[in-house]
């Protein structure tokens, strides 16, 4: 079964609509719902970047089914990996259980903040095997002492720990990438519907096969939905032409004013041609179809844009759940 969820996207709303947003979506009928950890938001127009970690407290509070992640926290430069096991077991014991912890090499845009510059695909890799260690290491609730190549931990333990720690879930953009993070973490996160990646994790020695009961492969894909197809192609555009750049640019701008001059020219028909706006719900189901045919399990939904969340919570989320699960059988 595949499994449908909502984005809490820090980028366009502020603190306080993401929690009446996690809950209308709860109610909605959602059955997970993921929130990305910014310092910044993408474009200007965007707006938005409340602190992640404070918001899913109030998340795993006000809400009590569905499934909680973040999508996804670098813990390797903005956070010391020793802070971020801390935040996640304490997320973990406020969801009670629903909660998985989504970690990636992190984006220019969130890292260079703290003045410690942007290392290589590489070394953000190697920053990011060591950042998993410790974060297991320290889950089993025992002191743990660290010292590596990037990170020291010295004399350290999470007192409020959940039994079995947190599912760690490893974002990934290709074969080096599948080779090196499969054997290390619980699921997979992609936002490429991209078959091959889905195989080679299968076929990674250590990994988690990923299917019911086992590994997830969750990925992610924007929509935009309105009632009026002109109101959404503008939205889009104003609020999401940065997608246009594709990971390899979207990781390494550092400003939203870089992002702002390297999609200058993305048209709104361009931003249309790749985001499905408007008020068809059969045209948002066939976008949506190319992860769960490439094998994804769990599909989070990005509604674009502030203005259209509570139109489209009220009206359009339960009519295109109940299409998309007819559709993926």
């Amino acid at each position: 079964m595949t499994n449908f969820g909502y984005t809490l996207m820090t980028e366009q709303s502020g603190p306080r609509e993401l929690v009446a947003y996690a809950t209308a979506a709860e109610e909605a009928g959602f059955d997970f719902e993921v929130m990305s950890d910014h310092y910044s938001p993408w474009l200007t127009e965007q707006g938005h970047a409340p602190y992640a970690w404070s918001v899913l407290g109030a998340v795993a509070h006000a809400t009590s089914r569905v499934d909680l992640m973040t999508y996804i926290t670098c813990p390797s430069i903005r956070y010391h990996p020793a802070v971020v096991a801390q935040k996640a077991a304490t997320v973990q014991l406020l969801a009670e259980g629903r909660f998985t912890l989504g970690l990636g090499s992190g984006e220019n845009l969130n890292e260079h903040v703290v003045g410690q510059g942007w290392p290589s695909v590489d070394a953000r890799q190697d920053m990011l095997v060591e950042a998993i260690e410790i974060i297991r290491e320290l889950h089993t609730g025992e002191l743990v002492t660290f010292r590596g190549d990037h990170f020291d931990v010295d004399s350290a333990r999470i007192w409020d720990c959940p039994d079995g720690g947190v599912p760690l879930a490893v974002a990934v953009a290709g074969p080096k990438g599948v080779g090196r993070f499969a054997p290390l973490g619980d699921h997979l996160i992609a936002v490429e519907p991209e078959a091959d990646l889905i195989e080679a994790w299968n076929a990674a020695d250590g990994a988690r096969t990923i299917g019911p009961d086992s590994a997830r492969a969750i990925g992610q894909i924007p929509i935009c939905w309105d009632p009026d197809e002109e109101t959404a192609v503008r939205r889009a555009h104003e609020q999401f032409r940065w997608f246009a750049g594709g990971w390899k640019v979207n990781a390494d701008l550092p400003t939203p004013a870089g992002f702002a001059g390297a999609t200058q020219f993305v048209r709104p028909a361009d931003v249309a041609d790749n985001i499905p706006c408007g008020p068809d719900l059969d045209a948002i189901v066939e976008a949506v179809s190319a992860f769960w045919e490439a094998g994804f399990t769990d599909i989070a939904l990005v509604q674009v844009g502030d203005d259209g969340q509570d139109a489209f919570l009220r009206e359009a989320a339960g009519p295109l759940l109940e299409k998309l699960r007819a559709a993926a059988g």
